[in-house]
């Protein structure tokens, strides 16, 4: 398969982000790696817009008849548990 050919995106910052970058000595290779990090953390329903559309949340309210969301006991972040299978502790 032929290698794409790089392009150049460029955004606007603000002065703080620009002054909180200035000691990173390859922004652009921390930026690429940011993005990267952040697509692989993307809610896999609504994309990342934090909106599900009106079928969307059909899907949903089906799916979370036998789903809730609870806080893990130990790292206290949120997740889904089933209620038709028994739990496996993920620690």
């Amino acid at each position: 398969m032929p290698k794409r050919k790089q392009e150049i995106v460029s955004f606007k910052v603000d002065g703080a982000l620009l002054d909180a970058m200035k000691g990173i000595p390859n922004r652009s290779e921390f930026i690429r790696g940011a993005i990267l990090m952040a697509l692989d953390s993307v809610c896999p329903l609504c994309r990342g817009t934090g909106i599900l559309t009106p079928r969307q949340y059909e899907h949903w309210e089906a799916f979370a008849k036998d789903h809730a969301v609870k806080e893990c006991g130990e790292c206290h972040e949120l997740h889904l548990v089933c209620s038709q299978k028994r739990r496996r502790n993920v620690h």
